[in-house]
């Protein structure tokens, strides 16, 4: 996959099938759009996904969606930030100048409710118009739904935020979910307490509440579940930037270093400052058993 970043100028490209949108989540509605243009390959077109960047938090980081969709077989990653420029281009040249130009687009697939241009006058009836006029083919992609209502960025964020993970999985298509690499920590697991690995999520990665879940952690020789907690590690002293810190059943092997994706699968309890280690330590014990009774019931 090629990734390109728009600054200054677009690539000049030509033959593409092209989806556009924020692409913050890649949820079930963002992956039906990719399955589309990749379809086209058959045909002989280029995958292009055209994402404008309009947050500065996001469900799955640039990297991760990056890594996300050269693994599907996208050839093209294009990025742009929502710039003044962006903001004020009118309809008709975004159609005229980007898509037909940059991009040589000879498909286009968006979402029934896509807006585009300034003043969002641009929408899916005057791209099919326009394809047209400048011989690409238009397909408006109905919504996905969650019941009655879309599924969306919001719809996830929402959920996320509230720690259902759950909920998460089924409007993504899959488990939410963090990369990073093992950092060295405190040691204090192996001290007092259970032995963990530790991962610094990226700033700009948006995070479900600080508390403790199940997770399934993946490294590039094997994959554990596991414990995970998000948060500040109040009764150890407290740290200035949240961590995640997990405890992988039946792993001893040594991970410092390695590059791993971690899966938040459930809920447990929100982060709490305990009066002691042994405490804590008690309710990291519950915490486990738990852990392991959901995963448990969710084998059968």
């Amino acid at each position: 996959m090629e990734y390109i970043k728009v600054e200054d100028s677009f690539p000049r490209l030509s033959g593409t099938a092209v989806t556009i949108g924020k692409f913050d989540g890649l949820h079930r509605g963002h992956r039906r759009l990719v399955d589309k243009i990749l379809e086209k390959k058959e045909q002989g077109l280029k995958s292009l996904l055209f994402a404008i960047d309009v947050s500065d938090r996001f469900i799955l980081t640039r990297d991760e969606r990056a890594r996300f969709l050269e693994e599907k077989g996208l050839d093209y990653l294009v990025e742009c930030p929502l710039s003044d420029w962006l903001r004020r281009t009118r309809a008709e040249a975004f159609i005229r100048e980007i898509l037909a130009g940059a991009f040589g687009a000879g498909y286009v697939a968006v979402g029934e409710d896509y807006r585009f241009g300034y003043e969002r006058r641009g929408n899916g009836t005057m791209l099919e118009k326009a394809g047209h006029r400048y011989g690409f083919d238009v397909e408006i992609v109905p919504h996905e739904m969650d019941g009655r209502r879309k599924i969306s960025s919001t719809y996830v964020r929402e959920e996320l935020l509230k720690g259902n993970m759950e909920k998460v999985a089924f409007l993504m298509g899959s488990a939410y979910y963090t990369d990073g690499e093992v950092v060295h920590g405190r040691g204090l697991g192996h001290k007092a307490l259970l032995p963990t690995i530790n991962v610094r999520p990226p700033r700009e990665k948006l995070l479900p509440p600080d508390g403790v879940y199940v997770t399934c952690t993946r490294f590039p020789g094997g994959e554990w579940r596991g414990i995970t907690n998000i948060g500040f590690k109040p009764t150890v002293g407290g740290e200035t930037a949240p961590g995640i810190e997990t405890f992988l059943f039946d792993c001893d092997s040594d991970l410092y270093g390695q590059p791993c994706t971690t899966e938040f699968l459930h809920f447990i309890r929100p982060e709490q400052r305990f009066s002691s280690l042994e405490a804590l330590r008690t309710r990291q014990k519950a915490d486990l058993a738990a852990a392991k009774a959901w995963v448990e019931d969710e084998s059968h």
